[in-house]
């Protein structure tokens, strides 16, 4: 059963063969979309699909640890069993080439491939290199995470991302990595959303480890950023062929009102969101402006840290999911001015296809060595049903299309963007927010595993095998 493709719901619907409804999703004759060599795929991460999280020498994870704490997860929902993916990896697999996809982003687990210290756990890593070359063989170009924020726990006990000592653990891990699996990853990022690492895990609370200072949220990103410096050349030296970079979450901030205070907190929404990772990668310093909303709160920094950190880049990855409008908060800072008739999605958070294109035609101007660009994750979360073996997530079309539209307009502008990843393949264990909230283009019964594809999938496999036949 495990393996079965019957679990894969993956009749299309009836209605998806009518044009009008394929346009809700088929982008206009002149978009980069229709490019052959615009990538187009899906991604996961690993404690979201994998589950297993005690099997074959996996070791505990920050993760298994938060989300086992009372409180910490919706519902008390944990990533124990989550997609049973380390169990169903290839019926998913196929799944993925059913839908025609072109690329897949997955993580690695680094508590699933090395022990405390640091002995290679085999079976582990055989997992990793079944799934990578399976999707070889099938042309499915492969974007591998390092890290998407399951730190080993015996990490964590020694002081984790607050720890200088963790930065260099991970340069051995991504040692290990690029020496394994090298030749079956096409791009290796090596850290994903650092601002997520940092300040959700280490300034606010709201992801593991749970701890809140802003203090730690600034040393915990220099050490996650030295460790992104530290592993680029080891991945350079042991898997040259591949492509390197990382991949930063971004935030638009518009103000609210044309106060020049309210000018300034929307741009120190950005800076906190965007420079504060951007600026230490590109420009080799870190913006004087974050330390104006987060006074004396200035990294460690050894003499060499920036150059490391700083080493050129082959891509950056671009996760984008909403904007934020923003007023100054009377002090140094900005506060949340939610709008009010916009359209949101099941997190809360306003769908704004137009801070993508803003965001990614303003990284142009600022940064003059930006690097080609992937969207490595674009989505929403909606409250998804099955009926009658469809799955009609209507809103989540009207979201892609848009996106991808803003997309094509910062092509357009001049922004090297060379792909898209759809978040995400499908529904998994969404973080503090447990299962409840539905990213994926798939559906996922959890209490049967079922996979059904969702109408999202179908109108983007139509357009890919459209694509296809006109290559």
């Amino acid at each position: 059963m495990a393996n079965d493709a019957s679990v894969v719901s993956d009749t299309l619907s009836p209605a998806v063969s009518k044009g009008s409804l394929a346009d809700l999703f088929t982008p206009p004759a002149d978009s980069t979309l229709w490019r052959k060599n615009f990538l187009l795929g899906a991604a996961t991460a690993s404690y979201q699909i994998e589950g297993a999280v005690n099997e074959d020498g996996r070791l505990p994870s920050i993760w298994d640890t938060f989300s086992a704490t009372p409180g910490k997860v919706l519902a008390g929902d944990t990533g124990a069993v989550a997609c049973d993916h380390y169990h169903r990896w290839e019926a998913d697999v196929e799944m993925l080439v059913s839908l025609g996809l072109e690329g897949y982003r997955l993580s690695i687990a680094w508590p699933r491939v090395m022990d405390a210290a640091g002995v290679p756990n085999r079976k582990g890593l055989d997992f990793y290199k079944r799934l990578l070359n399976r999707l070889k063989e099938k042309g499915i170009t492969t974007f591998a995470t390092l890290y998407h924020w399951d730190l080993p726990q015996h990490l964590e006990d020694r002081g984790g991302w607050l720890n200088r000592e963790t930065a260099y653990r991970f340069a051995d891990y991504a040692d290990l990595m690029s020496r394994e699996l090298a030749g079956t990853v096409d791009a290796w990022a090596t850290l994903n959303e650092p601002w997520c690492s940092a300040y959700l895990g280490y300034g606010n609370g709201h992801h593991a480890p749970g701890l809140a200072d802003d203090r730690f949220a600034t040393q915990a990103m220099h050490h996650l950023l030295l460790a992104h410096g530290l592993a680029v050349p080891v991945l350079r030296a042991n898997d040259p062929a591949s492509q390197k970079g990382i991949v930063a979450n971004i935030g638009r901030g518009t103000p609210n009102s044309d106060s020049a205070a309210d000018q300034r907190a929307a741009h120190l929404f950005e800076v906190q969101h965007n420079a504060w990772i951007l600026d230490p990668l590109l420009k080799g310093s870190y913006p004087q402006d974050l330390f104006e909303l987060w006074p004396g709160t200035e990294p460690l920094v050894l003499d060499g840290d920036m150059q490391t950190i700083s080493a050129p880049l082959d891509f950056l990855g671009i996760n984008y999911y909403f904007r934020t409008n923003v007023a100054s908060d009377g002090a140094h800072g900005f506060r949340d001015v939610p709008l009010e008739g916009v359209e949101r999605t099941q997190m809360g958070w306003e769908v704004y296809p137009d801070g993508l294109r803003d965001l990614l035609t303003g990284f142009k101007r600022t940064y003059h060595n930006l690097p080609p660009i992937y969207i490595t994750e674009n989505g929403m979360a909606s409250d998804d049903q099955v009926t009658d073996g469809h799955v009609e997530d209507t809103q989540r079309i009207s979201f892609l299309k848009r996106h991808l539209a803003a997309v094509d307009q910062a092509v357009k502008a001049g922004v090297d963007i060379r792909g898209y990843f759809l978040w995400s393949l499908m529904d998994n264990f969404e973080w503090a927010f447990g299962y409840e909230r539905r990213f994926g283009v798939v559906h996922v019964d959890y209490s049967t595993q079922k996979r059904t594809i969702k109408r999202s999938a179908e109108l983007v496999a139509k357009f890919l095998k459209e694509r296809k036949a006109r290559a």
